[in-house]
């Protein structure tokens, strides 16, 4: 007998609960880790980065590497 709809479902949210929980705590294993993000993907969530959110500020505050210093090294 295959189980229902309503049941995955169920399970499903216990899932993603369980994880958003342990990360949250701080004490998700990077395999945990790991299976947040591949149900993210393959539920089809994604984030774009923009100015006014988390992901954005991160990325703002990375470094750019596309400047022509390190165009050289990479040329060697």
């Amino acid at each position: 007998m295959a189980a229902t709809e309503e049941l995955l479902g169920a399970l499903h949210e216990a899932v993603a609960s369980d994880l958003l929980k342990k990360i949250e705590s701080g004490l998700a294993t990077p395999a945990e880790i790991s299976t947040a993000v591949k149900m993210l993907k393959d539920n089809g969530i994604e984030a774009i980065p923009t100015p006014d959110t988390k992901l954005g500020k991160m990325a703002q505050s990375l470094p750019d590497f596309n400047t022509e210093e390190e165009g050289l090294h990479a040329r060697h």
